[in-house]
């Protein structure tokens, strides 16, 4: 049976939060002022397609708007899409204006790059005809979601059930102006999907094929194949929100290429971890590589972020104001993880902060970071070494860090003895010094994690010079396991359950330096 909006079977909260959204969407206007669209970050700086990606035959700024034309000279011969590069998006309130004068376009999201300028996924449809804009169309998937004026439920066997009506396809079709300036807004909160242009709700799907269904993706704006057209887009700005109920979300962050092949693979290492978590149930995550993200919303709706780049100076958490900003995070109970070089941060600048996120860090002229083989033979109880086995490993192992007064709430999760040779160089500000040589032969703790009093979570691991370490599965399952607890997620009893390829271990490695 269809039911009419009023009496679907959606929570009353969650309608009527779309309903107070369509009363405040009017006519399509100019960016507003941070304190009118409290949390929507601009996407398009007005200017050029910095941030974006598509065929420059079809895709340029006009008039202050991304333009995306063909002509009967200059056709397409698919669908072409301009490619957002900045970032994945997941949940989210995505608002934007757009015209259209012939054929055919969309908003793509949570969307795959097939490559080649070719997108497959979620798409808020609209069209210079009278049918189709509003729609949720999956391109290159399982094709018509939801038709104008519809909820739609998707069962686990790909079914597309209609649930409730949204109201007459062409009386919403009168409140979309032809050939020019439209709102579109997308909302996508977990496996539900809602369209809203110029304040009238669309479209509704509530996705529940587990193995088709998108949680997150790219974002990219469609030109499609056919006769002559111009499609423009402005004031694209995006809201990021929190995950629904019993999901996680963790930003991986990687630092640029630094070192020779095989070292310190920021990028490569990164994206081993994400495959990992990808398919761990109720974990969503966005990796960022090449440094601090371009995304202005990289980190908004985060659970927990892990940094694994190089630190000392140059560690980009400390330049200009984003210490300020992580430390705002942390305030509200984000995690924070760092890997290798990451957790050395000047003592006056990151140092205190650091002590306070993830309760230790190195400090030039106290810590030391040898090479020696680390013996792992017991390990503490705590969630962060649930399935680990005592193992021992390779790597630059820093120790001697600077922890919290008494080790304030402190937990050592991997403790090892350095042999003497550690400290064979002579003093200096990463070799040695006379309080750390008084230290020989005592243990060293190079993993730790902590519960802050802010109720955020912290987790510092010195491991990870080596790409060739992710290969080991205890060596990764305690970092898996650290992303989750700092993320406040559930580990699993036995740890997270991961296996990595040699193809996988050798994709995405940085290039080598000529």
């Amino acid at each position: 049976m269809i039911r009419k909006f009023g009496t679907s079977s959606a929570s009353v909260g969650a309608w009527l939060g779309i309903l107070l959204l369509a009363l405040s969407v009017g006519e399509p206007r100019q960016l507003l002022a941070a304190d009118e669209e409290p949390g929507f970050k601009s996407l398009f700086n007005g200017n050029d397609l910095a941030g974006w990606d598509g065929d420059p035959k079809f895709w340029s700024v006009k008039d202050g708007a991304v333009t995306g034309q063909t002509t009967a000279e200059n056709p397409t011969k698919g669908n072409t899409f301009l490619i957002w590069r900045d970032g994945p998006v997941d949940d989210f309130e995505l608002r934007l204006s757009f015209k259209i004068v012939g054929g055919n376009s969309g908003i793509q999201y949570r969307s795959k790059d097939l490559g080649n300028w070719v997108v497959g996924g979620y798409q808020g449809d609209f069209e210079a005809g009278e049918t189709y804009s509003g729609i949720l169309y999956e391109e290159r998937g399982r094709g018509i979601l939801a038709q104008r004026g519809q909820k739609t439920e998707i069962g686990p066997d790909g079914k597309v059930n209609v649930v409730a009506s949204l109201g007459d396809t062409k009386d919403i079709q009168t409140v979309i102006k032809k050939e020019d300036w439209n709102e579109y807004v997308i909302l996508a909160r977990g496996n539900e999907l809602t369209h809203i242009i110029n304040g009238r709700v669309t479209a509704q799907v509530v996705d529940n094929q587990p193995e088709k269904r998108a949680l997150s993706g790219i974002l990219a704006l469609q030109l499609h194949a056919g006769p002559p057209m111009t499609v423009q887009f402005k004031n694209i700005r995006i809201k990021r929100t929190p995950l629904t109920a019993g999901m996680k979300k963790i930003v991986l962050v990687a630092g640029s290429q630094s070192h020779g092949p095989g070292d310190h693979e920021f990028n490569a290492g990164t994206k081993i971890l994400k495959a990992c978590l990808d398919k761990t149930a109720k974990i969503v995550t966005a990796q960022y590589g090449g440094g601090w993200p371009k995304d202005p919303s990289a980190f908004d709706n985060a659970d927990a972020i892990l940094f694994y780049m190089d630190g000392g100076g140059g560690h980009p958490v400390i330049q200009g104001d984003r210490l300020f900003q992580i430390n705002k995070l942390a305030k509200q109970g984000v995690g924070i993880a760092c890997a290798h070089y990451a957790v050395e941060v000047p003592k006056d600048r990151g140092g205190p902060e650091f002590l306070e996120w993830i309760g230790g860090y190195f400090e030039a002229h106290w810590s030391v970071n040898p090479h020696w083989t680390a013996k792992f033979e017991s390990l503490p109880t705590h969630a962060i070494t649930r399935g680990v086995k005592p193992f021992e490993i390779n790597d630059e192992w820093y120790y001697h860090m600077r922890f919290r007064d008494n080790m304030d709430r402190v937990v050592p999760i991997l403790t090892a003895i350095p042999p003497a040779n550690t400290l064979d160089c002579p003093d200096g500000p990463h070799s040695g010094n006379p309080t750390v040589r008084t230290k020989i032969g005592q243990p060293q703790h190079v993993a730790w994690a902590i519960e802050r009093e802010d109720g955020g979570r912290g987790f510092g691991f010195t491991g990870g010079h080596f790409h060739r370490n992710w290969a080991n599965d205890d060596f990764r399952k305690l970092v898996l396991n650290a992303l989750l607890w700092t993320a406040k997620a559930d580990v699993p009893e036995t740890g997270v359950a991961s296996q990595v390829t040699p193809e996988e271990m050798a994709a995405n490695l940085d290039p080598k330096v000529k």
